[in-house]
């Protein structure tokens, strides 16, 4: 009899195993015993066993946080925004501080994000004011679709040691390592609006439960990892293939384009950083390319780089060396340029050398999220997949796509600078290479994934 009973509740309330191993509500669902709002003057309220975030014109940010401060946890919780233009987050590990603003307080920190328009990136991970977008959701496309508009969304956050992942309605959304912050208050947000809108939009907020106690990360797949410790590899990116090209120490795995050791000058290492060092602006005239021992077909490459004024470099791929070149050795180029300060953003077609371009191919996306300023460490990424399909990001944002070997490829070739070079970048496989250009240019966490097999 007893058993029937522990059966039917389970039907009737949802009541799971997890309840004996350590979840706990964080939120009566009649009060907001546990929570306080901050910052802004937006309103909250409770209808139907929910919190609901109302939104008020004219007024910053505002946020329900919580009374106490969580490290390691998985959160869950039930989210739904009655419209489509309405933003909003879920902070987690945030900070708090009453004296900013002129008083007013200002929340910052990781933030959840909860976003219906079409852009489509909830489950994606801001760094509200702060650092901006550490994990744009651009970076999991297949998450894109995975929520709900009008619908309540269940949304699921876990946070153990440096890695955070995040889900909706099941679907891995996104995985960040980070070590800027390891516990926090976490925080409901109605997202400030201008006075050309008209307030009173709902964000609705139930069912917030969370445990401290048995936290464990649930194993993810085929989902790109932002790792913002340099040099280094995170349990999900080995769990999922991935291998660093540099160790931070050494130049093994690497060697000259031009020879079978690592040149004897123009490269240097330095605080973790793998370095061109400044000569006379020319290509390949001081140390040289580099390129690595191994050759890779399909891959997902990402790399750290950062400029100096009026710097110029790229990283190259699909590179045979059977060309005997002059200068650089050939194969496609991720381009890595000051556009403000170098003469090659001028030059070309359509600015089809600027920064995070296909080299004298295709011009990447303007995108003012994706461009960080020179001094600042970038990260780039080159998804190439085994259809031909290659893929350039820039600190998360895609700005190129094109097809190796397809029709159009091959014209943007024949109007190039590459046009007397047969099947340029059509190579079943290639050394990756980095390029000395004769600025001083800075590499690291250069990891690759092998997408081959």
């Amino acid at each position: 009899m007893k058993k029937m009973i522990g059966a039917a509740l389970v039907l009737a309330f949802g009541i799971t195993s997890n309840a004996q191993k350590g979840w706990h509500s964080l939120f009566d669902g009649k009060t907001l015993k546990g929570w306080h709002k901050v910052a802004g003057a937006a309103n909250y309220i409770i209808e139907d066993n929910a919190i609901v975030g109302v939104t008020v014109v004219n007024t910053p940010n505002t946020f329900l946080l919580t009374d106490k401060i969580y490290g390691d946890f998985i959160l869950e919780l039930d989210v739904k925004i009655e419209d489509k233009a309405t933003n909003s987050g879920i902070q987690f590990r945030s900070n708090y501080d009453a004296s900013a603003a002129n008083g007013k307080g200002k929340v910052f920190g990781y933030q959840y994000e909860l976003d219906p328009s079409p852009r489509a990136w909830t489950g994606g991970i801001y760094d509200e004011a702060r650092r901006g977008w550490l994990y744009p959701l651009d970076l999991n496309d297949a998450a894109r679709s995975a929520y709900r508009t009008g619908q309540y969304n269940k949304v699921r956050i876990e946070c153990k040691g440096v890695v955070t992942q995040t889900f909706i309605n099941g679907t891995p959304a996104a995985i960040l390592v980070d070590t800027m912050n390891t516990s926090g208050y976490i925080a409901l947000q109605v997202h400030s609006i201008g006075a050309s809108k008209v307030g009173g939009q709902k964000i609705y907020w139930k069912n917030i439960r969370i445990n401290t106690s048995d936290v464990k990360l649930s194993p993810v797949k085929n989902v790109y990892t932002v790792n913002n410790i340099p040099n280094n590899l995170s349990v999900p990116e080995k769990s999922q293939g991935w291998s660093l090209l540099f160790d931070g120490r050494s130049f093994n795995g690497w060697r000259s384009a031009r020879g079978n050791s690592f040149p004897s000058k123009g490269w240097g290492i330095e605080d973790g950083a793998l370095k061109v060092l400044p000569s006379d602006g020319a290509e390949a005239t001081n140390g040289g390319d580099i390129v690595t021992s191994r050759q890779y077909a399909a891959f997902d490459l990402t790399f750290q780089f950062k400029l100096t004024p009026g710097a110029n470099s790229g990283v190259k791929y699909y590179v045979t060396l059977k060309e005997q070149s002059q200068g650089s050795a050939i194969g496609p180029e991720y381009q890595i340029l000051d556009d403000k300060l170098h003469p090659d953003a001028k030059l070309g077609k359509d600015g089809n050398r600027t920064m995070a371009s296909l080299y004298d191919l295709i011009a990447s996306k303007k995108d003012p999220r994706a461009f960080k300023a020179i001094g600042q460490w970038n990260t780039g990424r080159i998804l190439a997949r085994k259809n031909g399909q290659v893929t350039y990001f820039l600190n998360g944002i895609p700005l190129v796509e094109f097809v190796r070997g397809s029709e159009d490829f091959r014209k943007l070739v024949a109007g190039s600078k590459y046009k007397d070079w047969s099947q340029f970048g059509e190579a079943t496989r290639g050394h990756i290479l980095l390029q000395d250009h004769g600025n001083e240019v800075s590499f690291r966490s250069i990891k690759i994934r092998d997408l081959s097999k």
